[in-house]
């Protein structure tokens, strides 16, 4: 299950399988889950969910999701506005206006009245007198629709609900205990609206969206990531501001500068500009200075030439504008884009020219000095390159990359222009900015003529291109030929085409050569960090062909002092060799490693090191038994690479491993066959064997072991046809040898195991060999010889009690008492399932938890029927079994569905089967048996409820 080492850039718009979120009617859903989650939850146990936030932030798509989901309720519903707020009674017309005149014609007859006249469903209005009748109607109306169906009161921007139905609405809530009545409600902050909610209420701030959720949200208008992390701190996460700037953007003439101020639309500008306009003119200069300036402080803002900050910001923190508390920070990022666009020019020139004689941050200084002096200036030119390098010693290539530019555009040295535009492409390259990168070299392509300029160039493209190398290759014999026999020029060309080879022609072996043809050229010019990564190159295909020779090339590639920017590299040496410990079965010490780098790469790295660091790590954590925390790694590389111009591919089949680890199998084949499409959409032929890997194996887990054996087929004959024998890098070989024994193919499972365990024993990959013991029972088990296959798997539990693999352990324990099940022996075979079953909760392996639950069920069933015994419960399969027990503790079929990791229908069915095998009728009945079984049947029971509690 190790990864590929390698680039991940590549397409960044998503396959068309895998769609995207693009309109404002999806936008509160684009990665809401947690939040749906536990609102959903409240609603499940009978609560009331109060949604708050700030308008456009998304609460009235949330609730309409929440409400699509409930069923067996009547819902009433109300959607207000501003405009309506005064009109008397609105908010109950709508709540009630499906409710028939037979539910009113069995008030008594003044209440009917009271009721029928604030409905408008008579002409005689409701007086002051008949205001406690009305009260006691509405009560009575909703005991009645509540006497047929639970119901759910859906209210929509809660803050504008007339007073007398917010009076009405909070009056039933009050008495609302014993009724199966619940609310859903939205309303702007600070409005109160938990009045409104029958308890127990709990209230959810819907929160502001990530940038990688606003990257989704706006995922077809194709924006860079500058500009899309531009759109995302303006619209301060605001859905609906960033769907407002999307559109302005989208009717942008011209190209998108990423450092230019983002347009503003004019709904959201006259929003902004209402506000400003009442402050005073010296309360506007203090916050354009405070908005021109990376840190504001009060000395700051008086050195600048406002003297009077103090007052200034106290009259602008009285209008909502600036935050109170310490610090100085707009309420909403959009006030300030709006102040500096409307602002004259000459007055953003003056605070430009003021902060550049009183900051004392270089960077800060030098992007102060460039726009005060927009033509070229030799001064201002070394001032911006000095900024420039120290921005990368900070480990800020976005910020490198844009003062570089700048100092291009300043210096009046023709010479060297063309050097800078080139570093400043290398740093957008290292700040994931490939757009900005491509499009530096391109336009140096356009005019050089230098051979090494050219070159450099040429790689820059290359660089850019990550995955989607097939659709750069008219560019090596055009690189080549600018290089001639330039030893120094052909070397980096050499290593990448050692990449071309693997990831675009498949052949690991034509790769080695390319590296090793690399690193010959470099030792010869001199170019150490190129031999350096050309020996790591060249390690890396040795591994996977399995050539002894693997481990002196890695240690010549690490032997020496190390250049910090191979030091940080994923394809530098130092990456590789978290790689080196987990094929000798040393988790600990690659996790170490892997700690130690991504620490350091934070720092100082480039965005596709940290990628490639947080997904070698959330499979370390597989490896470890941690899968939450591997769910988490999982997580941030997806946003990572959603938040930049990486591949996708490599983020969802880490997403899909560790989800069928410690998540959601539906998730995970979903995140896996997205993985699959984007590999190949890449034309990426290294990540794509672990993408099928991934598919393949939660096929297995979910039962389907013939749509496991045709994808992991697949596997092999991809590495077979790229020469890889390396079965530790990979660990797909137990996964297709089990689903070939399930598929009736044992003898292509034992000739599949025997030709890894080859590989294994010769290359001393002990880890693997005891995973390969248990496929080998399982085929010994498949020939009738059941005796020696609990034999084989008795030694297996022995080699991986004894490893650093729990998961493993834990599915050869299961296997176990599977085994022991088929034999006719429910003591050994419990004792083996209760054991996994320890692992398994141990390591918050959830899917693996309901396995093993699920193996218990069929275990008692099978007692219960060769003892006689009678206990209703045990009539059931174990999935209704499981069904039952969770019904009983009072969860809903989308909640049993999302435990049990099956589909709602399936939930539904299972309990059409259970009604008619206990001859019952509702989940009362079921929860009034399951309660009534005591002392013997109840022990089961708990157990049972102890297993699938918070799976």
């Amino acid at each position: 299950m190790t990864e590929a080492i390698g680039a991940v850039r590549g397409r960044t718009g998503p396959p068309t399988a895998a769609g995207s979120v693009g309109g404002p009617s999806a936008h509160a859903l684009v990665d809401r889950g947690p939040l749906l989650a536990e609102a959903r939850a409240q609603l499940a146990t009978g609560g009331s969910v109060l949604l708050t936030g700030p308008a456009g932030i998304g609460k009235s798509t949330l609730l309409s999701a929440l409400a699509a989901e409930v069923t067996g309720h009547r819902i009433l519903r109300c959607a207000l506005s501003e405009t309506e707020r005064h009109l008397p009674f609105l908010g109950l017309i709508d709540l009630l206006a499906g409710t028939g005149d037979e539910i009113l014609h069995a008030l008594p007859a003044p209440q009917r009245a009271a009721l029928e006249s604030a409905l408008l469903r008579r002409s005689d209005p409701v007086g002051e007198r008949d205001g406690l009748g009305l009260r006691m109607a509405v009560l009575a109306t909703f005991r009645a629709l509540c006497a047929s169906d639970p119901v759910l009161i859906v209210v929509d921007d809660a803050q504008w609900l007339d007073a007398p139905s917010a009076e009405l609405l909070a009056f039933i809530a009050r008495r609302a205990r014993g009724m199966p009545l619940r609310a859903l409600v939205g309303q702007r902050s600070g409005a109160g609206g938990t009045r409104l909610c029958p308890p127990p209420v709990r209230t959810f701030d819907v929160p502001p969206m990530t940038a990688a959720e606003i990257t989704r949200l706006l995922g077809e208008r194709e924006l860079p990531r500058a500009v899309l992390a531009k759109v995302h701190r303006a619209s301060g996460g605001n859905p609906f501001f960033a769907v407002e700037l999307g559109r302005a953007l989208a009717e942008h003439d011209g190209p998108l500068d990423p450092a230019a101020p983002l347009p503003v639309p004019d709904s959201l500008r006259s929003l902004m500009l209402g506000r400003l306009l009442a402050l005073s003119a010296g309360a506007r200069r203090t916050l354009l200075t405070a908005c021109a300036v990376a840190r504001p402080t009060l000395a700051l803002l008086r050195g600048a030439g406002c003297p009077g900050a103090d007052a200034d910001l106290a009259e602008a923190r009285e209008a909502g504008i600036v935050a109170p508390g310490e610090g100085i920070r707009f309420t909403h990022p959009l006030l300030a884009d709006v102040l500096y666009a409307e602002a004259p020019e000459r007055d953003r020139l003056a605070v430009h020219a003021a902060l550049a004689d009183v900051v004392t941050d270089p960077v800060e200084r030098a992007r102060h000095l460039a726009l005060v002096s927009p033509g070229r200036d030799a001064e201002v030119a070394a001032t911006l390159g000095e900024a420039a390098a120290a921005a990368r010693r900070r480990g800020a290539p976005a910020a490198a990359a844009r003062l570089g530019l700048l100092a291009a555009d300043r210096t009046t040295r023709a010479e060297e222009e063309t050097g800078l535009r080139l570093t400043a492409a290398e740093d957008a390259l290292a700040a994931g900015e490939y757009a900005l990168a491509r499009g530096i070299a391109e336009e140096v392509l356009a005019h050089a003529s230098i051979p090494a300029e050219r070159v450099r160039a040429w790689i820059v493209l290359l660089d850019s291109g990550g995955q989607a190398l097939a659709e750069l290759d008219d560019v090596f014999p055009r690189a080549l030929a600018d290089a001639r026999d330039d030893p120094a020029l052909l070397a980096p060309l050499h290593y990448r085409l050692a990449w071309r080879a693997w990831l675009v022609k498949g052949s690991a072996a034509r790769a080695r050569d390319e590296a090793a043809t690399a690193a010959r050229l470099a030792a010869e010019a001199g170019d150490r960090r190129t031999e350096v990564l050309a020996l790591t190159k060249q390690a890396l295909a040795e591994f996977g062909t399995g050539r002894p020779a693997a481990e002196r090339t890695l240690e010549r590639a690490l032997a020496g002092p190390q250049d910090p920017a191979i030091r940080f590299d994923h394809n530098g040496p130092v990456y590789l060799r978290h790689r080196h410990h987990l094929l000798h079965d040393r988790v600990e010490e690659a996790r170490a490693e892997l700690r130690s780098l991504t620490y350091a790469v934070r720092q100082r790295g480039a965005v596709e090191s940290l990628f490639m660091c947080l997904y070698g790590s959330s499979q370390v954590e597989i490896f470890r038994g941690r899968c939450d925390r591997a769910l988490d790694l999982a997580e941030q590389c997806l946003r990572l690479a959603e938040d930049s111009e990486l591949s996708r591919g490599p983020a969802w089949c880490a997403v899909a491993f560790a989800e069928a680890a410690g998540g959601s199998l539906d998730r995970a084949l979903n995140a896996a066959e997205r993985g699959v499409a984007h590999n190949e959409d890449d034309g990426d032929l290294l990540f794509l064997p672990h993408s099928l890997h991934a598919a393949g194996h939660i096929r297995l887990l979910r039962g389907d072991a013939a749509g496991a054996a045709e994808v992991l087929r697949r596997v092999r004959r991809l590495e077979r046809t790229q020469g890889l024998v390396e079965p530790a890098m990979r660990r797909w070989h137990a996964d297709l040898a089990e689903a070939l024994v399930a598929t009736g193919a044992a003898d292509e499972a034992a000739e599949l195991i025997e030709e890894t365990r080859r590989n294994a024993v010769r290359l001393g990959r002990r880890g693997v060999l005891a995973v390969l013991e248990r496929a080998s029972a399982l085929v010994t088990a498949a020939r009738g010889d059941l005796e020696g296959a609990a034999e084989g798997l008795t030694r297996a539990v022995d080699a991986l009690a004894a490893s650093p693999y729990p998961l493993e352990e834990g599915r050869t324990r299961l296997e176990l008492g599977r085994l022991r099940t088929r034999m006719n022996d429910p003591a050994t075979a419990r004792e083996s399932l209760r054991a996994a079953h320890r692992i398994f909760s141990r390591t918050k392996a959830a899917p693996w938890v309901a396995a093993v639950a699920a193996e218990l069920d069929h275990l008692d069933v099978g007692v219960r029927r060769t003892t006689g015994e009678t206990d209703p419960l045990r009539t059931l399969t174990g999935v209704e079994r499981r069904v039952a027990v969770l019904v009983a503790d009072g969860a809903t079929n989308r909640e049993i569905a999302a435990r049990l990791f099956v589909s709602v229908k399936t939930v539904e069915a299972a309990l059409t089967r259970t009604y008619r095998k206990l001859n019952i009728r509702s989940r009362v009945d079921l929860a009034r048996l399951a309660t009534s079984l005591s002392s013997e049947a109840g022990q089961d029971v708990h157990l049972d409820r102890r297993a699938f509690r918070g799976i």
